[in-house]
């Protein structure tokens, strides 16, 4: 089963419940993983690939594969 099935088959078995007291506990789980998924994101980069990302960004400037901040503020403008 791909994950999309299994998103689908578990919020349908979630909807099902009629406990509040397992729902209180999935949201609590979720916000647990939630928290230590965002943590482990968080760390901090070793030096090489800070220096990997430097050049990467250094490369993608050269190859004009940027946006300048006016521009792109001025495509979020036109959404409000």
């Amino acid at each position: 089963m791909d994950l999309e099935a299994r998103k689908i088959s578990f919020v349908q078995e979630f909807l099902r419940l009629e406990s509040e007291e397992i729902v209180i506990h999935l949201e609590n789980l979720l916000h647990k993983q939630k928290v230590e998924l965002l943590d482990q994101e968080m760390k901090s980069m070793n030096v090489d690939q800070f220096n990997k990302e430097i050049d990467q960004s250094l490369d993608d400037a050269k190859n004009s594969r940027i946006i300048s901040a006016k521009d792109l503020k001025s495509k979020f403008q036109k959404w409000d």
